[in-house]
């Protein structure tokens, strides 16, 4: 029998996972440009399709960035965002193909694929940014940063204000800093396994 990877010990699992909170509320100490750059050279690394790597990220931490974002979000998300010292919006490039010969040399008609199927273009940008949008959130904790992920916002305004010159398109935005509990509510169930899971 090979030996099996060491898992993670309780600890590691518990930040990444059981402990780990989405956040309305943060201190108002700011994060550094080079943690939001160490925080996108760890997330980089997660799996997407034929490395597609199709996700883009604004890191709107200006006072000039936030303005530009306060009239797309929902009266429910507007001030925990606007307070964050930084909201990532996770994107998607739906032209993503354009950097595959860099990104998946192995293959140089890995293109094709997608320059000939606009349905299989759409689903490979959006599913595989989703994920990415997914590092990006557990890459955060590895840095002892908190988040707060949410919908609630007008992506058209969105991609208007930040994305008329590139094409990409918003999918989701994540608050992201240093957590305060007073602005936590009690932490939902989740569903046990056998609700959830089937063994096949």
């Amino acid at each position: 029998m090979t030996d099996v990877p060491a898992a993670l010990d309780d600890a590691a699992i518990d930040k990444l996972f059981r402990e780990a909170r989405t956040h309305n509320k943060f201190r108002p100490d700011p994060i550094p440009d080079e943690t939001l750059q160490k925080l996108y050279d760890i997330l980089k690394f997660g799996p997407t399709s034929a490395n597609s790597s199709p996700a883009r990220f604004v890191f709107v931490r200006t006072p000039e960035g936030k303005k530009k974002l306060e009239p797309a979000l929902s009266a429910g998300n507007h001030d925990k965002t606007m307070s964050a010292p930084v909201t990532a919006i996770v994107a998607y490039d739906p032209k993503f193909y354009e950097k595959l010969g860099y990104l998946f040399p192995h293959n140089l008609d890995a293109k094709s694929w997608f320059t000939s199927n606009d349905a299989l273009a759409a689903t490979t940008a959006f599913r595989n940014g989703t994920l990415q949008g997914a590092y990006l959130m557990l890459a955060a904790r590895t840095l002892g940063l908190d988040i707060g992920a949410m919908s609630g916002f007008d992506n058209a305004k969105v991609d208007e204000a930040f994305f008329s010159a590139s094409g990409w398109r918003s999918n989701f935005l994540c608050n992201l800093g240093y957590g305060d509990p007073e602005g936590l509510f009690a932490r939902s169930p989740r569903l046990p396994f056998d609700e959830a899971c089937l063994l096949a």
